[in-house]
């Protein structure tokens, strides 16, 4: 095993010791192997041209680079257009760490020799890596032994590493697949410290899906930097990904003229919830609550009430179920249960009889201290939005009520409940 540094700029020799120039690049291939295979060195000649060498002529990269061949008869590499230069494109480039779920810079490349071929096999990101770079190995390895003073180990696996060149489709298509398994909190920090052109193109590749949990997760600046560079009906299709409360905050904050495009964009349901959540003042409950939420009709038994969850639309559109709201035939709220507490009792047991029949509810225009004042007295998870007349409006989930009293980066990572 040894490292990229060890042989840039090095002398490359033929068979019979004769220079040929020195090693200006070393390029790896492209397949779906977890590590990719060296193809060929690129050499400057003692007079100035470029060659590449195909690796069926390299005998040795280190600590020597050798050919197998007398220099006049070395086989040249034609570029097949899907080869990565590791020192142009990969050292003290950004790649994305998916283990780590961070974006850091390469200081150094690892290279190691099987199977009779040499193969990538990680990146260096720590400072050894740059001592190494500035040819002060051995204060490295003198630093290694003090134990106090250790320099910080940073070598990242290649399977590992998510290649993020945003002028490299290929590569960037199969990151772009690495990352998206990512939870969507860490995705989000990802694109917000990739530069623009990088971030953009990753956009572009991610799912809707993927991508509304991901801007969900995101800073107010990024989110409208996003929206505004595409396309206004994938925006719209984004949008209704999106929980209705976070679709609303972010059509707010944009131009009134985009927004009403993307409210006309969007299917009618989901446009007129958006709507709705913003007649009301954004600091109030109204303003803040989602209209997605888990109910069931009043008088049912538990075996009845699961069945109705099991084909409720509505239902299905909550991520994280864990209270269940009984509402009358005119939709008002009269009572509340946890779904666990369903899940626990006899099918035949009514659901009138276990429910709490005084829930803790807001009205749209409570305010947000009050919301998350409640939230905070009861330790609810949720709090019903009632209008004057009782009738179910929404929920204010903890994470929005806490908004007023929490950094909005620590609020985020609070548990997601819904």
């Amino acid at each position: 095993m040894f490292y990229l540094s060890e042989i840039l700029d090095k002398k490359v020799w033929d068979r019979w010791g004769k220079e040929i120039g020195k090693c200006c690049d070393i390029l790896t291939g492209f397949d779906e192997k977890v590590f990719h295979r060296i193809v060929a060195v690129e050499v400057k000649e003692k007079n100035g041209d470029i060659k590449l060498i195909s690796s069926e002529s390299i005998s040795s990269l280190f600590p020597n680079v050798t050919i197998s061949k007398p220099g006049m008869e070395v086989t040249a590499y034609v570029p097949k257009g899907n080869e990565l230069y590791l020192r142009k494109k990969v050292l003290d480039h950004q790649i994305v760490d998916v283990e780590g779920k961070r974006v850091v810079r390469v200081n150094d490349i690892q290279i190691a020799f099987t199977q009779n071929a040499y193969y990538v096999t990680g990146v260096d990101v720590g400072s050894a890596g740059l001592l190494r770079r500035l040819g002060l190995k051995k204060v490295n390895e003198l630093l290694r032994r003090l134990a106090k003073r250790r320099p910080a180990e940073g070598v990242i696996s290649w399977k590992d590493v998510a290649y993020v060149e945003a002028k490299d489709p290929l590569r960037l298509k199969t990151s772009q697949e690495k990352i998206s398994k990512l939870p969507p909190a860490d995705i989000a920090s990802i694109l917000n410290d990739l530069d623009r052109p990088t971030g953009q193109s990753l956009l572009q590749r991610m799912g809707d899906d993927i991508l509304a949990d991901t801007l969900e997760e995101s800073p107010s600046r990024f989110q409208i930097d996003a929206l505004s560079r595409m396309g206004s009906e994938r925006a719209a299709d984004i949008l209704e990904e999106m929980d209705p409360d976070e679709a609303a905050d972010l059509i707010a904050s944009l131009p009134q003229e985009k927004g009403s495009v993307l409210l006309d964009l969007m299917e009618k349901d989901d446009a007129e919830d958006i709507r709705n959540l913003l007649d009301y003042p954004p600091d109030s409950a109204g303003g803040i609550m989602t209209t997605e939420f888990a109910w069931i009709p009043q008088g049912l038994t538990v075996e009845k009430a699961m069945a109705f969850l099991r084909s409720s639309k509505d239902a299905q559109d909550v991520e994280d179920m864990y209270y269940i709201h009984v509402l009358d035939e005119k939709e008002k709220l009269v009572g509340e249960v946890y779904l666990r507490d369903l899940v626990m009792v006899a099918p035949t047991t009514e659901v009138d009889s276990m429910m709490d029949k005084d829930p803790i509810s807001v009205s749209p225009f409570s305010s947000q201290e009050e919301t998350a004042y409640l939230a905070a007295k009861y330790n609810l998870l949720s709090i019903p939005v009632v209008d004057e007349k009782g009738v179910m409006q929404g929920i204010v989930t903890l994470d929005d009520a806490l908004d007023t009293v929490l950094p909005t980066a620590y609020k985020k990572r609070l548990p997601r409940f819904f």
